[in-house]
Formats: C-alpha cells, structure tokens, sequence
C-alpha cells in the first residue's frame, strides 16, 4: 500500500492507530479553532491540533454523562507510547471512581502546601514577631505596643539615664529568642531562658513570658505557622514556675504620711512634677494616662478630665477644684499639660529622680509611681465611698453584674464623691486651699 501523500487528509471521524508520520500530516480544518485525531490502540488517547498549529497529546473520556478533557503534553516531548502508557493510567483512575481533575487539583494544592512550609520552616522567632506586632498593632494601645516593642530590643545603646551606671541600655527579654528558628522554639528552649530571666529581672520577665505565650497562641492560628507550632511551647509548669507568682504589692501613703508627703512633692522645683504628681494620688489615675494628657482633654464648659483608657479606651472624670488649679498654672508650651522640654515626646517622660528625692524626705521611700493610685483606694475607704464609683473614677473593670449593665454613673454624681475624696485628703495633709477661688490664681488663705 502506498503511503500517503503529506498533503493527504486524515478522516478524523474515524480512529486510527498513530503514528509518527499520521501526527505529522495532522493538521487543523479551516473553519475550526481546533481539531482531535484518535487513537485505536488507547481508548480515550487523542491528538489535538489547533489553527495555529500546535499540536499535543490529550486524554477524553465522560464522567457522569459530561467531557472531561486533560491535555498529557506536547508531541514532541511525549512519544506515541509514553502517552498511551499515561492515557491508560487515565483511564483507570477514571474507571475507579476518581476525577483525574480532583486529583490534580489536590496535588497541587499539596505541592504548593509543602512549598509554603520549605518556606515557613526557616523563619526565625523574629521574623515572625515583626509580623505579628504589625497584624496586632490596630488593636492594641499605643503603650502596649511600645512595651512589645521594647521587649525585643537588640540593647547596647548609649544612653545618660536608666542604665544604672552601665552606660547603654539592656536586651529586651524576649531578645534572645528572636534570632532562633520559630520551628526551634521548644519547650525545653523557654524554661532555660525562663530561668535565666528570672535570677536577674523577674518582674520584666514574667511580663515577658506571658507576651510570648500570646504571640505563639496567635502562630498557633495563623496557617503559614501553625505547621511549626502544633502545641505552645510557653505553657509548661516549669516555666511558670520559674517567674513564680507575682508579689502583692504594698506600697501605700498612709493617711498620717499625708503632710510630710505633700509638704516634700510641693517644694519640687519644677511645677511639672509637682503637679503631676499630686494629680496621680488625687485621681488614681495610671501614670501614664496622666502623663499623656493634653489641653484638649480638659472639659472647663463641663469640668471634666477626659483620659486615655487601656480597658474602656477613654473615661470621663471629674476636674477637681484643687487639680484643676494645678493644671491651669502650668505653662502651655505645647498640647501636653505636663509638658517637658527635654523629652524626646513633648512630654513628662521621667520624673523619678526628683520623685524619689521627695519620698525620701517625706521618709516614705520606696512608695512607687503606681503606689500613688494603690493610695487614692485605700484612703477612699476612710470616706466610705462607694466602690463602684471609686473603681470607675481610677478606670477598673466593672467586678459585678450590676455595675458592668446597669449602674451608669453620670459625671455630676461622680464629682460630688470626688471632690470629697479630694478635700478630705488635702484637709489631712494640712494643704490650705479655697476651693470656689478662680483656678491658677494667688489667694490669701488663712494659716
């Protein structure tokens, strides 16, 4: 039998058994995009040859009464038997019940699963950390951001305060684990460190340790990290017990420590830190609410103290007689009330040395910023205030069903309590003070 001319049309109703040749006289109809030639060898094996002219090899067959059509790859990569071999495989996959579509699909999906995880697997713990101090960012406070911040800090930078005498500053604790490979990050990994931490800085440290475990909660959730951390390595009995539980802290003004108190912070040279922290014991406020409060938080129409919240996000209090003299007499050198011109912020950044100076002279050493707002409870109870208003003066969390839903306090109801609270202590402390005067002004008081 003569062999057909190159030229020669190939009948595409019917099957015919490839060959090299037959492929290559294969060409496309002219009214049609594309065109299939197929095997009589391997039930479902076609040729597909488009107008352009390419030409590969293909395997259909039905499914559930539709065409599936998966393209096995070019001719001149593939040869004729090789793709025989692969439409048959095809075709019993097929036969078993299986979309061959499914399993390419879920394939590639476990391929690019495993790529991602080649990937994820050499992160380091601070790498990671970058990522999720930017997700968790929007939701945080600004100062615990600035503590997260803080906490990974490489240390070493020259610095004229707060090193005692070292120089530069310190790594943050969770500094050493940053460099570690997140996959590294054991269990065994965080107890040594936990003991370290605990031997020079334990307070630092347990603030530390519970940051971390949060963080390695939220690498637990995310599905580029989760692989790495099956179970939190932070949470471990030895590891707490290593920071041990927290002391209670005690550091309170006595009502009979009142004069001296007042009589040492009032002879502070700078009227700043005078008035600052006179305001902290008078509204129990945080210190670093305080510190951050600007001109634009004083309510003068309604006398009130708008303050940045960490557990509301802002309260409402009452400006005080006595307070809100301190505060118009402070110089408004810019938005901050305690404003300071040696502060990188703008604002009262440090004010512990001229602090401490006068707790000695008061002869209370070691009462802390923070024992300034433990003070403002406890002289409370002389008065027998209600506990409700005290705790939503100093912004704590509502502690009962009643207080969290249905006692709304308004800001009038708040300063009748408040100004006794303030009048009280200033009478103990033996401070003379006309509270109907006009605020920032001299007076004649009597001695």
């Amino acid at each position: 039998m003569a062999r057909p001319k190159r030229d020669a049309q190939i009948d595409l109703s019917e099957a015919h058994e490839l060959t090299a040749g037959l492929i290559e006289r294969l060409a496309c109809p002219a009214d049609k995009a594309q065109a299939f030639l197929r095997d009589a060898k391997a039930p479902g094996l076609r040729v597909r040859v488009t107008a352009a002219g390419a030409k590969s090899f293909v395997f259909e067959a039905k499914l559930n009464r539709q065409t599936i059509r998966r393209t096995i790859g070019d001719v001149r990569a593939w040869s004729i038997e090789a793709a025989r071999t692969e439409a048959n495989r095809q075709r019993v996959t097929l036969d078993g019940g299986a979309d061959p579509r499914e399993l390419e699909r879920r394939q590639q999906a476990a391929d690019a699963e495993k790529k991602a995880a080649a990937v994820t697997d050499g992160v380091t713990v601070g790498d990671v950390w970058n990522v999720y101090l930017a997700e968790r960012r929007p939701h945080w406070g600004e100062r615990h951001y600035q503590d997260h911040l803080a906490m990974g800090k490489a240390g070493g930078v020259p610095a004229k305060r707060g090193t005692k005498g070292r120089g530069v500053t310190v790594a943050g604790p969770i500094h050493p684990l940053l460099a570690l490979r997140l996959a590294d990050l054991m269990p065994e990994t965080i107890e040594a460190w936990a003991a370290r931490e605990a031997k020079t800085r334990p307070t630092s440290g347990r603030l530390a340790w519970r940051c971390l475990k949060v963080f390695l909660g939220w690498c637990g959730e995310q599905a580029a990290y989760k692989h790495l951390v099956p179970v939190n390595p932070a949470k471990t009995k030895k590891t707490r017990e290593a920071f041990g539980k927290p002391a209670v802290k005690s550091d309170v003004l006595l009502r009979e420590q009142l004069p001296a108190w007042f009589a040492a912070v009032r002879n502070i040279g700078n009227p700043a830190i005078s008035a600052y922290l006179q305001t902290l014991v008078l509204t129990g406020a945080r210190p670093g609410e305080v510190a951050t409060l600007r001109w634009a938080d004083m309510n003068l129409q309604w006398r009130g103290l708008n303050i940045r919240d960490k557990v509301e996000g802002e309260r409402v209090i009452p400006l005080t007689p006595y307070v809100h003299d301190l505060l118009a007499a402070l110089p408004r050198r810019n938005e901050w009330v305690f404003s300071s011109t040696s502060s990188a912020s703008g604002h009262l950044a440090d004010p512990h040395k001229a602090y401490l100076t006068a707790c000695t002279v008061a002869g209370v050493a070691g009462l802390t910023l923070h024992g300034l707002r433990r003070s403002f409870k406890s002289l409370t109870e002389w008065l027998e205030i209600p506990a409700g208003v005290v705790a939503q003066i100093m912004g704590h969390k509502p502690s009962a069903t009643a207080e969290k839903h249905y006692t709304v306090r308004p800001l009038d109801l708040l300063r009748v309590h408040h100004e006794k609270i303030e009048a009280w202590i200033l009478e103990q402390a033996g401070v003379p003070f006309v509270a109907d005067a006009e605020p920032g002004k001299l007076r004649v008081v009597a001695t």
